[in-house]
């Protein structure tokens, strides 16, 4: 009996050498890279004013360099206000999904910012969000009118949905810190110390009411307070005590010994108090 011959896999049998079928390489991992490679072409080619058609209606970027992948914008207003500069850095392939996310960095006189934006059709998210400076350089925006000092920020996250209107914020997560606050308008002008506001994750419920704490960071005053907020009503209620420590003013004693004239201190001589918020 002949003995019988085995035939390799990518072999065929007949005259001649064998001839080896080679498997077909995929070729969609070329065609990707060469769609991003045509896309980080054409970002790099179009203009930085671009994106000032993809801003909201209430705000206004002028004053434009770069490109549409890694621009800026010296002229930020929004609702008619002065709100810095910005200066942009595009991740391309997101946008294959109709998503726009980029790095920013932000300028307001002498306070500075950095994050990562993620903006789609149904929602906008702002992560890792750091910086700080001094408060006053935010006063043009309407934030703490008449107060000094200087805060930073530390925000995991930030997120609302977009969809119905309105953006709807439903998550958020992170920690604004002030030190050396003080107003000419309280107590002349006696430095409170140092405050943390924080936002725990998961603390903004789907009603787009949340809570957030308060708490003293050191210094004369002793703080302790939850805030219980609204976001659709932009308003809120800190609730908590406070009282003076050793160190403490006499002009700042004297504020507190007002307020415990409307509400007895407690055991521990802290002042019970309720605030409404606008936000």
């Amino acid at each position: 009996m002949p003995a019988s011959r085995s035939i390799k896999p990518g072999t065929r049998r007949g005259g001649g050498a064998a001839a080896v079928v080679e498997p077909r390489r995929p070729i969609w991992p070329l065609a990707l890279l060469g769609a991003l490679a045509a896309l980080a072409i054409l970002l790099i080619a179009l203009p930085a004013s671009l994106i000032g058609r993809m801003a909201p209606a209430n705000v206004t970027l002028q004053d434009f360099s770069g490109s549409l992948w890694h621009g800026s914008a010296g002229r930020i207003t929004v609702n008619g206000r002065d709100a810095g500069a910005l200066e942009w850095r595009l991740h391309p392939a997101p946008l294959l999904g109709l998503t726009l996310a980029a790095d920013l960095h932000w300028v307001k006189a002498a306070f500075v910012a950095d994050g990562r934006v993620r903006l789609d059709r149904h929602a906008l998210s702002l992560e890792h969000v750091t910086g700080g400076g001094p408060i006053d350089s935010l006063q043009s925006l309407g934030i703490a009118p008449g107060w000094h000092g200087s805060a930073t920020l530390d925000v995991a996250r930030l997120q609302a949905d977009l969809d119905g209107g309105e953006p709807r914020w439903r998550a958020a997560a992170g920690e604004l810190r002030v030190t050396d606050l003080h107003s000419p308008a309280f107590a002349g002008g006696a430095t409170l110390g140092g405050y943390a506001l924080r936002v725990a994750d998961g603390a903004i419920g789907a009603d787009g009411n949340g809570s957030a704490r308060l708490v003293d960071t050191g210094g004369p005053l002793a703080l302790d307070a939850v805030i219980q907020f609204s976001v659709k009503e932009r308003r809120g209620i800190a609730s908590g005590t406070i009282a003076a420590r050793s160190e403490a003013d006499p002009a700042l004693r004297a504020e507190i010994d007002k307020l415990a004239q409307l509400r007895p201190r407690d055991p521990q001589g802290r002042v019970p108090f309720d605030l409404e918020l606008s936000l």
